[in-house]
This record gives C-alpha cells, sequence and structure tokens, in this order.
C-alpha cells in the first residue's frame, strides 16, 4: 500500500519516525511537508500535499501531522470525497476506518506521544471498512458534499 504523509514544522520530527516505522512494515511512503523542524512550514502546504496525494490516487491513505492536527485536519477536509479523522487514540483511529472510511489519519505532534501515534497507525491500516448502516452514513456525507461543494 502507498501512503503519503506530511506535516508542518511542528509535526516533522514525529512525521520522520512514522516514516520509517512504515517504511519497515513494507508500506511504500510518499514523504512531504517540512525539510526540517526548525524552519517555520505551514500545515496548509502539509495537507494539501497529503490530501492531493490521496485524491489524485497516488496513495491509497495518508497521515497528516501538525502540533495538534487540527489545522492540517481542517485542510484535508475541504477536499471533495476525502474523509480525514481527527484522532487522539487508537479506538478513535478504528473507528474512523470502520465506521467513517476515513483514508487520512490526523494527529498532534504536541498531543500524542509516539507510542500513542504509533498505536493509531496500526489501527488505521489494520482496520476495514464496516460498510453496511456505516455505507449509508458516508454515503450522507457525500450528499452534503455535493449540495455545499460547488
Amino acid at each position: 500500500m502507498t501512503v503519503s504523509i506530511a506535516s508542518d514544522h511542528a509535526g516533522y520530527e514525529l512525521r520522520q519516525k512514522i516514516r520509517k516505522y512504515l517504511e519497515e512494515k513494507g508500506f511504500e511512503v510518499l514523504d512531504g511537508g517540512a525539510p526540517n523542524g526548525t524552519d517555520s512550514y505551514s500545515y496548509v502546504d502539509a495537507g494539501i500535499k497529503v490530501a492531493e496525494d490521496v485524491s489524485s490516487g497516488r496513495a491509497e491513505r495518508g497521515i497528516a501531522i501538525c502540533g495538534t492536527g487540527i489545522g492540517i485536519s481542517l485542510v484535508c477536509n475541504k477536499y471533495k470525497d476525502l474523509r480525514c479523522a481527527l484522532c487522539t487514540n487508537e479506538y478513535m483511529a478504528k473507528m474512523s476506518r470502520q465506521h467513517n472510511d476515513a483514508q487520512i489519519l490526523a494527529f498532534g505532534e504536541r498531543v500524542v506521544g509516539l507510542g500513542v501515534a504509533l498505536g493509531m497507525v496500526d489501527a488505521f491500516f489494520e482496520e476495514e471498512f464496516a460498510g453496511g448502516r456505516h455505507a449509508d452514513r458516508v454515503n450522507g456525507i457525500r450528499e452534503v458534499e455535493n449540495r455545499n461543494f460547488k
């Protein structure tokens, strides 16, 4: 599976560790965003990178990291047909896949530690979309997008 991962400067250190973790597990990783953790880099630009990789099909899923995860998740959710889930624990990451068919996982380096982040990554990639009544709800999200994204 190909995964896009990007961060602003505040998520740089965690991004590097997660990229390495994913590569060791056999994922192909498209890495983007801040070139280092010291120079300011906008979460907007990092979110665009992940969202465009996933929406174009270059990546099947994405991971978006900033200081809190809030800003970058807002950017990713501005793309039609993308669902980016801001998570702070494994259960949320699991449910984001199972119930919401999220394609992008977002979190904040200043909010979660490495252990929690890796647990969320594992849950996000191990879980499948449950379909059924959840598919009806995801279709409802699409209907809202179709009415509001012109």
